[in-house]
């Protein structure tokens, strides 16, 4: 998987939060706009009470964001796995184990843990971890 085709993934993530009820409502306290990286690319996910408002690919040099979540499209990649391997089942094992990293302002991530880690996984869930950032 390249950056982009990681990046991609990222991108499909307001369909995949929005529709699911329980999510929402579990993310309704978060604000905020989070930077998630993939190698190279960097993908700005803006959330307003749960939802996720908006995606940017690649957004403009001195867009603020919050805390962000960097890890390699392989590492995303090892991470969508159906059945992951030990160390990428969880965002904190990817950064226990070096293949994450998390920074910025950790308050509204520890926060909203739960919520934050269900949305990275979202795809996970929907079996786009074994193919590009197509679903195939």
């Amino acid at each position: 998987m390249t950056d982009e085709e990681a990046a991609a993934v990222f991108q499909r993530l307001p369909a995949l939060v929005n529709g699911d009820v329980p999510l929402v409502r579990r993310g309704r306290h978060l604000s905020a706009a989070f930077l998630i990286g993939a190698g190279e690319v960097a993908v700005l996910a803006t959330v307003r009470e749960g939802t996720i408002a908006d995606i940017a690919v690649a957004p403009p040099p001195m867009r603020s964001w919050r805390f962000a979540v960097r890890a390699g499209a392989d590492a995303w990649r090892r991470f969508w796995q159906a059945v992951p391997e030990p160390g990428y089942h969880d965002l904190l094992a990817m950064t226990r184990f070096g293949a994450a990293r998390i920074e910025g302002d950790l308050q509204p991530l520890m926060a909203n843990l739960r919520y934050v880690k269900e949305v990275l996984e979202a795809p996970r869930r929907a079996g786009l971890g074994t193919g590009g950032g197509d679903g195939a």
